[in-house]
């Protein structure tokens, strides 16, 4: 590496950055495991089965990327976006979806906006 220019930092599991995303998602799991309509993380297997549910679809879940996503209607999507509590998610094949917000804001908002897109799903 030359001297004076920093490297890139990636959310990996084991890394500190990904640790914390970790905490974040267990107090957001924690916060809603009462809810009986809340079907919990590590239920079933493949894609979705590290997410939140509800009705049988994803409201919240950590990506591959070690990211919390959650799922909100698309004007509360752009409005967080606008404000840089987030940015849209892209699912890894080039498109940034319309209802899915990466939350890029402090853990504090992460449960708060985890109920807010189970009442959408419910």
């Amino acid at each position: 590496m030359l001297i004076g220019m920093k490297r890139k930092t990636r959310t990996r599991a084991g890394t500190p950055q990904a640790s914390q995303a970790a905490d974040g998602f267990a107090l957001v799991v924690s916060a809603l495991a009462d809810d009986r309509k809340v079907t919990p993380p590590g239920s079933g297997k493949g894609f979705g089965s590290g997410a939140l549910k509800v009705n049988g679809k994803i409201f919240a879940m950590m990506s591959s990327k070690g990211q919390f996503v959650v799922k909100l209607s698309e004007e509360r999507v752009k409005a967080l976006v606008a404000d840089g509590s987030g940015t849209r998610f892209d699912s890894g094949r080039g498109r940034l979806t319309k209802e899915w917000l990466v939350v890029t804001a402090d853990h504090s908002l992460w449960v708060a906006l985890a109920r807010e897109a189970l009442r959408l799903g419910d």
